[in-house]
């Protein structure tokens, strides 16, 4: 009995150990790519983000205290990407992409709701 338990035992320590080995990395993200026309760019990003209003009239500065509306779309288009900004984390650590929510309104998501890397965006 104590052989069969062991020999099952191995077996599946070994499996589990060749399918963690074999599972792919998070950082094998694709690209944000451009649409035919250049205005917009595609990534891939988590379906339900919030998508954040702006400070005052002023479109260029994002307002991580304002939700106006979430992306439950999977890609979603983003026109730029801002630098600088406040801080939300993540590979970069100050960026937010302008886009439009699900619910027509304009404003920007934070670089660590998307899954693709950003730098190929255009800049705003």
């Amino acid at each position: 009995m104590r052989t069969k338990l062991g020999s099952v035992l191995a077996a599946t320590v070994l499996a589990t150990g060749l399918g963690v080995a074999m599972a792919p990395g998070a950082s094998a993200a694709d690209n944000c790519w451009a649409d035919g026309d250049g205005i917009r760019s595609w990534c891939h990003n988590v379906s339900g983000a919030p998508v954040y209003g702006y400070i005052g009239n002023n479109h260029i500065y994002p307002d991580p205290t304002k939700v106006v509306g979430y992306m439950y779309s999977n890609p979603s288009w983003f026109y730029c990407k801002l630098d600088g900004q406040a801080w939300v984390g993540g590979p970069h650590p100050t960026r937010w992409l302008l886009t439009v929510a699900d619910n027509g309104k304009l404003g920007y998501m934070k670089d660590t709701a998307i899954y693709s890397e950003t730098d190929p965006v255009r800049n705003c």
